[in-house]
């Protein structure tokens, strides 16, 4: 993990702080975070992070998650990130909300998060960065809904919240 510096935040998602990011995963302290979903008519794109994560090697994520650097806004953060983690340039996006959740791993470290979930359209190309991603792959979204009911510990634990607020999803399910 590198010595990347993290926005430390309130429960208003007010900063309060920055800090580096692994002691912010070792102590557990609540921090900036996003989502991108990224739809194509009624398919999301997904992918199945690295083995080699700090957490949540393997398991299955939103097209795209990270955190914002410090002076750096959500949304010109996940633009960057799409780009550097999935090979995607050019996606408007538009933010749908966040919410705090926490999980504890194996491994000793957390995740405490305040993720703000953004949505965009898309149909092109892309190029994983295996360093971060395992697969990036289309799938059927009444496909995914069965899966996530079948095998939910294939799935990383902010997925099923976060896709729960992306109003693309929710315009699907209906």
């Amino acid at each position: 993990m590198s010595e990347e510096k993290l926005i430390l935040v309130d429960y208003q998602d007010r900063q309060i702080g920055t800090g580096e990011k692994l002691e912010i995963h070792r102590r557990g302290l609540l921090h900036r975070a996003f989502s991108v979903f990224l739809f194509d008519g009624n398919r999301l794109l997904i992918q199945k992070r690295a083995e080699k994560k700090y957490h949540c090697g393997g398991l299955i994520a939103n097209t795209c998650c990270s955190h914002p650097r410090v002076g750096e806004s959500v949304m010109d953060a996940a633009v960057r990130r799409l780009d550097e983690e999935c090979g995607i340039k050019g996606v408007s996006l538009t933010e749908q909300g966040w919410f705090i959740y926490r999980a504890v791993f194996d491994n000793g470290l957390a995740e405490y998060e305040a993720d703000h979930i953004l949505t965009g359209t898309y149909s092109g190309g892309f190029a994983p960065d295996p360093d971060e991603i395992a697969e990036l792959k289309w799938i059927d979204i009444d496909e995914l809904e069965t899966d996530m009911i079948r095998t939910p510990g294939k799935y990383a634990p902010w997925f099923f919240t976060a896709l729960s607020l992306s109003s693309e999803f929710r315009k699907r399910i209906k």
